[in-house]
This record gives C-alpha cells, sequence and structure tokens, in this order.
C-alpha cells in the first residue's frame, strides 16, 4: 500500500466523526428547542386554563344570567320586549289593568273567587285586560317560584292567549297553589303538572320543552324589571288608566270558603260596575235591594278572609 493511500484513510475516518459529531449536536439543539416550546405551551395551556377558570368563575349564573340570555318573547306579547300583554276584543274600548304575583296568597284568593267573572267580562268584550307579572315575592321569600312559574307562563302565552288564562287559573286554584313561603314554583316538575290540566297545554312537546329550556327565562326577568310601573308595588292591583280601583273588603264574619268567594265575587263585580257600568244583562243590584256583600267597610285589605277577631280563618288550608 503506498503512503498516499495510508495517510487518506485516516483523513476520511476523521471527517466522518467529525460530519456525526455535527448531526449530533444539530439533533441535541432541536430536541432542546422542542422541550422548551413544549414547556412553554404548557404554561400557556395551564394559564389560559386559569384564565378560562377564573371567566367561568365570574360569569352569572341562574337568573342573573338569564338577564344577559338571547331575548325570546312569547307571541301574544306587545311592547318593548314583549312586556305587555293585552287580550280581549280589540276594539273593547276601555282596559282594565290587572297587576298579580304568581306566589302571592291574596292573587290566589281573588283568582279563586273572581278569576271566572274577570275572564266573562273579558269575553264578553266589556273591557281588555292588560296584565303586569311581577315577581317581587321570590326577593321577600328567598326563592325563584315566581320568576319561574312566569316563565312557564309566557310559554303557555306563546300557545295562545286562552291557554295563558287557563293556565294562571290553575297555578292559582285551591288545589295548586303553594303557601307563600312554599317554593314550589321553582320546580319544573310542579309546573309541567299543573299545566296537565290544561287542554292546550297537556301533551303539548313544544310547551314542556319551552319549560324545561327555559325559553323564556329572559322574558320573565324582563317582566320582572316592570316593577313599580305607574307606582304600583303591591298585589293584586287593578287601574283603569291611572285611576287605581279599590275592591270592597269582605265583611268579617263567621262564613265558609264558598260565602266568602261569593261575597269577594260580588264585590269585584261591584268595583268594575262602578269603575265601567252595569255589565250588559248584568242585575246589577236594584233599587233598595240588599247588597249581598253587607255594604260594610272592615277595614280589612281587599280580598282579605272575612272572619272575627280569633276566630279560626276559614279559608285557610
Amino acid at each position: 500500500m503506498s503512503n498516499g493511500t495510508s495517510q487518506k484513510a485516516p483523513s476520511a475516518a476523521r471527517e466522518r466523526i467529525r460530519a456525526e459529531r455535527e448531526r449530533q449536536k444539530k439533533k441535541d439543539r432541536v430536541r432542546r428547542q422542542l422541550t422548551v416550546a413544549a414547556v412553554v405551551a404548557g404554561v400557556l395551556v395551564v394559564a389560559g386554563g386559569a384564565g378560562f377558570a377564573v371567566v367561568k368563575a365570574t360569569e352569572p349564573t341562574g337568573w342573573e344570567a338569564a338577564k344577559e340570555a338571547k331575548s325570546v318573547t312569547p307571541a301574544h306579547t306587545q311592547g318593548k320586549n314583549g312586556t305587555e300583554i293585552l287580550i280581549g276584543d280589540k276594539s273593547a274600548k276601555e282596559t282594565l289593568e290587572v297587576f298579580e304575583d304568581l306566589r302571592c296568597p291574596m292573587c290566589a284568593s281573588f283568582e279563586q273567587s273572581s278569576g271566572a267573572s274577570l275572564i266573562k267580562d273579558i269575553d264578553d268584550g266589556r273591557y281588555k285586560v292588560r296584565f303586569t307579572m311581577y315577581t317581587f315575592l321570590d326577593g321577600a321569600q328567598d326563592g325563584e317560584g315566581s320568576k319561574n312559574a312566569l316563565s312557564a307562563l309566557g310559554a303557555a302565552l306563546n300557545v295562545g292567549p286562552e291557554a295563558f288564562l287557563t293556565y294562571k287559573s290553575a297555578l292559582y286554584s285551591l288545589k295548586n297553589h303553594p303557601e307563600e313561603q312554599d317554593d314550589a314554583f321553582a320546580k319544573d316538575s310542579v309546573l309541567l303538572k299543573i299545566a296537565s290540566e290544561v287542554p292546550e297545554l297537556a301533551h303539548n312537546k313544544g310547551f314542556e320543552q319551552a319549560v324545561k329550556k327555559g325559553t323564556y327565562d329572559r322574558w320573565a326577568m324582563d317582566m320582572t324589571a316592570q316593577f313599580g310601573r305607574k307606582g304600583v308595588k303591591g298585589t293584586p292591583t287593578f287601574l283603569h288608566g291611572d285611576k287605581k280601583l279599590v275592591l270592597p273588603p269582605v265583611p268579617q264574619q263567621r262564613m265558609t270558603r264558598e260565602q266568602y268567594n261569593q261575597l269577594a265575587d260580588a264585590n269585584f263585580k261591584k268595583m268594575i260596575d262602578k269603575e265601567f257600568g252595569p255589565a250588559k244583562g248584568g242585575p246589577g243590584i236594584a233599587k233598595g235591594e240588599k247588597d249581598p256583600s253587607g255594604g260594610k267597610d272592615s277595614g280589612a285589605p281587599g280580598g282579605a278572609p272575612g272572619i272575627t277577631k280569633g276566630e279560626k280563618d276559614p279559608s285557610a288550608r
């Protein structure tokens, strides 16, 4: 072997070793870069996750979130945010305003005694009724039943005015209306069970889904924001224009629930007749005829059960 050949061999070997080292160094640099990138990405993910958790933790929930939800208004509503519920013959010249809260026991008492008379006047075209539904008792009693029932009532209104009136009557009925402190209406299952009594709502999948999904929760919150409209902060309240109508009280005396309802309904009709004139075809109270309510002012709130001092309330459940 010549010297030239023997010298070239070690040189070639050194070149291969040097090249291999360069490749290894390059691999090491890439590996370090990838490791750093992975660590940075991990930190960003953790930071991002923490930030997302903070955002989620500070987001409003429940009925506070409903205030920010997309507004969906029921059919058969008018005005800003669909907060005007006007039911009756459009040609009726007069409008009676009724303010109620679905948890209100006095509203339940009114509906049980005079709700049918109110609906009859609507059907007869005597006047239209604008319903303003409050939910202030949720705050007073620390609950959600008024708002949840109002949302369900909105779903009934979406079906139709008749469904609205019938469902409202069912919610206020002696059979279904809970005590003021009982937040039973906060449960969808309770509201759906009551709705099964209403022909237009029984087996109505659209209504059922609207209740379960809270489709009209935002609408209920918009209605809630009406609290204090025209200075009204109590229920039930009746207005004709800006005039507050006074429901005569039932005399305090011993009576059955049926007798109480009869007298309370007579007082409601008396109030309406005084404001709107006698109903067409209605008997009214003839001159010299005895007033079925006794015509006494006991000083008790309108719609309050008529009982003597210390006597057990005959209308109590």
